[in-house]
């Protein structure tokens, strides 16, 4: 990595946690805010919810091309000054109609920043130092995440609007100041993985739909973000309230386990993966979350006592946290892999599109089965979670060996370079 790289690369880092700090704020605590303090009931506050994914998908599909076109730094601004607008707006709203439109606005910005800052990681690190980059970013998110709502919940009165105002201001000025920090990034041409893909004038979809290997990773990373991202705070929540008879505090210690989890075990895993191939992780993690599927089910129908309820429940979120470490330095730099030259911006977008879907997807079928149908639906996600390494072991046989092992790959440079044969042979 060239010393312009690594000086944009602190910037991109910088501008992530601030992302997250910002948005840690407020995430924990819109329902409560729509439904209750501005008194515009639950309803608003679900559409509210459903609006930021529409507005998500809507835009996906264009940031993509604009990320291709004009680059992704200029995209990320315009994504940036349009989230801040929307942070302030639902911070001052008071009725449904503002609060829906401030809403589409900072739902918006805020899903065309992943694929533009993904953009700029894979434009600002080399294959050897991909993988650390994009764990970088999971772990600064999470660590951002987790202070902003902590510092957040202290902020907060349930019978006081202005405190919530100063929240959504707060997330408003962290996008601006990240806004800042960005425009000062100047973005090196980074090299591309040798074995990548043939480039394509045009970047059409059609070329994205033909490219066998990224439809077979966008059909898995629907059923890795359905399984469990989606499940969060949806049907795994409403499953351990109602059939472990979990507490709302156990729950904010389950989130909080599955946070210190990915802090922790972050850097830990890393060198394990780096030398894996990637299909092979991912096939492991579906392991990892069946075996949590199996921990959720003793905690709901064990018939154990409450602390062991209680304690399994926890389990299942760390569990999820372990398989999130390990997946972060393995799928965002599979997927800017398998993308031509010029193109990674459209991938990537590609990539976060699958993930909203999903998303959306994931609460409204797992909310009502985790509430109500709780012996089927441990049961049905434990077989996409081993779903999950099937796709993923099947995936392996369409991914070029540097694809797939990239690490394998600098190895054989470094032996045909003659500096290192025997320690590599070994």
């Amino acid at each position: 990595m060239t010393r312009a790289m690594g000086a944009a690369m602190r910037r991109i880092h910088v501008g992530n946690a601030l992302s997250a700090f910002g948005l840690g704020f407020t995430v924990p605590y819109l329902y409560v805010y729509v439904a209750q303090v501005r008194g515009l009931g639950a309803m608003t506050a679900g559409l509210v919810l459903a609006v930021f994914a529409v507005a998500a998908l809507i835009v996906l599909p264009f940031a993509g091309r604009a990320i291709v076109r004009r680059g992704p730094l200029p995209v990320l601004l315009v994504a940036l000054v349009t989230a801040a607008l929307g942070a302030l707006s639902l911070g001052l709203a008071n009725n449904a109609t503002t609060v829906l439109m401030s809403a589409a606005a900072l739902g918006a910005g805020q899903a065309v920043m992943q694929p533009a800052l993904a953009t700029m990681i894979v434009d600002c690190s080399t294959s050897e130092t991909r993988s650390r980059a994009f764990a970088m970013q999971f772990f600064l998110q999470n660590l951002g995440l987790g202070v902003g709502g902590l510092i957040g919940g202290h902020l907060v009165d349930t019978t006081n609007v202005s405190s919530f105002t100063l929240l959504f201001a707060i997330e408003a000025a962290m996008f601006l100041l990240l806004a800042v920090v960005m425009a000062t990034v100047r973005m090196p041409r980074a090299p591309r993985i040798e074995g990548a893909p043939s480039a394509s004038a045009k970047g059409s979809w059609k070329q994205l739909l033909g490219n066998r290997a990224m439809v077979q990773l966008c059909v898995l990373g629907f059923v890795l973000f359905f399984a469990c991202y989606g499940q969060f705070e949806s049907g795994l929540a409403a499953y351990g309230v109602e059939a472990a008879g979990i507490s709302t505090s156990a729950l904010g210690t389950a989130l909080a386990a599955n946070t210190a989890m990915i802090v922790v075990a972050q850097f830990a895993v890393l060198k394990f993966v780096e030398r894996r191939r990637r299909s092979r992780v991912i096939a492991a993690v579906g392991i990892i979350w069946s075996v949590a599927w199996v921990v959720a089910g003793y905690a709901g129908l064990g018939h154990g006592s409450q602390a062991m309820a209680t304690a399994a429940f926890v389990s299942t979120y760390a569990l999820f946290g372990l398989g999130e470490a390990m997946l972060s330095p393995t799928v965002a730099p599979l997927v800017a892999d398998l993308a031509p030259t010029g193109l990674a911006g459209q991938y990537n977008s590609a990539f976060a599109l699958v993930k909203q879907l999903a998303l959306a997807v994931g609460p409204a079928i797992g909310g009502p089965m985790g509430a109500s149908l709780h012996a089927p639906y441990i049961v049905a996600f434990l077989l996409f979670s081993l779903g999950i390494t099937y796709l993923a072991l099947r995936l392996g046989r369409q991914l070029t060996d540097v694809q797939d092992h990239p690490w394998r790959a600098r190895s054989r440079v470094v032996a045909k370079g003659g500096t290192q044969q025997e320690s590599v042979a070994a």
